[in-house]
């Protein structure tokens, strides 16, 4: 008897342990997710103070990054985890890793917010950020939303997202290309914005390895490169 008391409080300890990395996963996603929300912000309003708050934030997500990574190696040198709950902790490492990629290219929005609003100019190219931002910040948190709820069919359908988001991608990169050929001088203006929609085409891309690791998880299915 004592001894199946023990085994129970250490099977509540290691759902403890799993409940607190799935709970700091998404803390972290949330930070990403206000970082991109307000990343897109401060181009469209030429917000330099905001992007600069989001360049602060990127120490912060990183910091999260490192610390869920720890936790989970703890947990599988301790506990040796098997099938299901392996499963969700290495998705949870390569979770925090497209996360974390996720918050670099929000930084790099900021960035070229900051050097979009000193160059005033044209808005020429800021219909389509506006654009193809709705549509990520919509996949992220979908995504968000699925691995909240283990819910693998959601997580396909925002994969089906991602391939809209390609398409726009590619009609935006050809609009600012005849741009820059009509004026020569607007080269440096485009090529800011170009960057930016592209730092958010590869957010999408991020959010789609999301998606793959939650079914990975839910139906034990590697649905990578298919």
């Amino acid at each position: 008897m004592a001894n199946m008391t023990f085994e129970n409080h250490i099977m509540k300890q290691f759902d403890e342990e799993i409940e607190e990395i799935r709970t700091r996963l998404m803390e972290m996603g949330g930070k990403v997710e206000q970082q991109l929300q307000n990343a897109i912000k401060a181009v469209s309003e030429a917000d330099s103070s905001l992007a600069q708050e989001v360049i602060e934030q990127e120490q912060v997500v990183d910091e999260m990054e490192v610390e869920i990574d720890e936790s989970c190696i703890l947990i599988i040198a301790r506990r040796q985890p098997a099938a299901s709950d392996l499963r969700l902790i290495m998705m949870v490492t390569k979770a925090v890793n497209d996360l974390e990629r996720i918050g670099d290219e929000a930084n790099k929005i900021a960035n070229h917010a900051i050097l979009l609003s000193e160059d005033g100019g044209s808005t020429r190219g800021y219909p389509e950020i506006r654009h193809i931002g709705t549509s990520v910040v919509k996949m992220l948190a979908n995504v968000l939303d699925a691995f909240a709820r283990f819910d693998a069919d959601a997580a396909l359908q925002a994969i089906e997202e991602d391939k809209q988001i390609d398409l726009d991608y590619k009609t935006a990169l050809r609009e600012l290309v005849t741009y820059m050929m009509e004026d020569p001088r607007s080269i440096s203006r485009a090529l800011n914005i170009l960057w930016v929609v592209r730092s958010l085409e590869r957010i999408g891309d991020h959010a789609k390895n999301l998606c793959e690791q939650i079914v990975f998880v839910v139906k034990g299915k590697d649905i990578r490169h298919k």
